[in-house]
């Protein structure tokens, strides 16, 4: 890979990182790849990916060609500037819900446009919820339209709705429950109704289409502002803070580190099933202990846990959900592992702003 790819050297092991994973690279040599929300957290680190790939293994021999849709051009713009002279990488800028005259050929589409924070919930669940319906839709008559042969939708575990640890490990076949009229529900229902479109599309003509339920997946690029509790955490961390406590801390979430996010999509994406695979820690942590493992991260800050009072920020909708692991078993059936523990990513994450 070209030495300082990113020029963040956490986010460019990272990407060695996933480079050596024992996958059958060579299935993307020569293809054309569109990834959405480009310039998202886990969108970056997939195109990040794919360029490398060429600048590695594909370096003297048939490159993919990678074209990165975005939204916010000025963000797209400072993450991915070194990259616009390239041959191989494409930007184009258009809001998902309008992209409808791409026309050329393309044999791989990942789509990971979303509003996944849920600070976006209750300011603008509309917008929220049109990203993963009328923007899919658009996506999947252009899969159809340019003859892709593969759809990969960026799903959520939040399409089980309102967990509450009565079945403590919930695998893909349960359908879970959602109440359709709640206004948060903007994110859980659209991702639903978007693995539908998938089924329904693949089936109507003829291509590949897996979900990828994420479990809450975290790392560098991650916006501090994102209103989720681990982003808060770090910024906390990141201004020598105390961290801040908005709940009672009981509630149990899975983390998984972003490098181990794009292995397994990887691994669905050459060796899957046209279906849902649940992407998630084979581990939970409390809120509260979450906390504390960052605290105890870095020692010679002192820092504590600090209860303070619930969130107040416009928009937020809170998740009612208080425990429940999603089941890894197909997953893994595939070949893939987790990895990176929450200790380590935490610091991997910290240190990538800090760097």
């Amino acid at each position: 890979m070209t030495r300082g790819l990113t020029g963040n050297r956490v986010v460019d092991s990272d990407v060695l990182e996933i480079l050596s994973e024992p996958l059958d690279w060579e299935r993307l040599a020569g293809k054309s790849v569109l990834v959405t929300g480009a310039s998202g957290m886990l969108a970056s680190y997939m195109v990040y990916t794919l360029l490398a790939l060429n600048d590695t293994l594909f370096k003297s021999g048939a490159k993919l060609k990678l074209y990165a849709l975005v939204r916010n051009k000025p963000r797209a713009l400072e993450k991915f500037a070194a990259f616009l002279s390239r041959d191989d990488f494409e930007l184009i800028v258009r809001d998902i819900a309008a992209f409808t005259d791409f026309d050329r050929k393309l044999d791989v589409i990942i789509h990971a446009a979303s509003q996944a924070s849920p600070k976006y919930y209750g300011a603008d669940p509309v917008g929220t919820l049109k990203a993963n319906t009328i923007g899919t839709m658009n996506l999947l008559e252009t899969a159809a339209r340019c003859q892709c042969g593969t759809f990969v939708f960026i799903s959520s575990g939040e399409v089980y709705g309102v967990l509450d640890g009565s079945v403590p490990i919930v695998p893909e076949e349960d359908t879970g429950r959602v109440d359709c009229a709640d206004v948060r529900s903007c994110y859980a229902e659209s991702k639903r109704m978007g693995e539908t479109m998938c089924a329904c599309y693949a089936h109507q003509y003829g291509f590949t289409a897996s979900a990828l339920r994420l479990a809450h997946t975290y790392g560098p690029g991650c916006a501090l502002d994102d209103g989720r509790v681990f982003a808060d955490f770090v910024n906390d961390v990141l201004q020598g803070k105390n961290i801040a406590l908005h709940s009672d801390g009981s509630a149990r979430r899975s983390f998984l580190y972003v490098t181990d996010m794009i292995k397994a999509l990887f691994y669905i994406l050459f060796y899957g099933e046209a279906r849902a695979y649940n992407v998630s820690s084979g581990t939970d942590i409390s809120i509260w202990e979450l906390a504390e493992t960052l605290c105890a991260l870095y020692p010679e800050r002192n820092l504590r846990v600090e209860f303070a009072g619930p969130k107040t920020e416009a928009g937020y909708l809170r998740s009612k959900s208080s425990a429940g692991r999603l089941d890894n078993a197909k997953l893994r059936a595939l070949g893939w592992t987790e990895s990176v523990s929450v200790q380590e990513g935490f610091r991997r994450m910290i240190e990538s702003y800090r760097s």
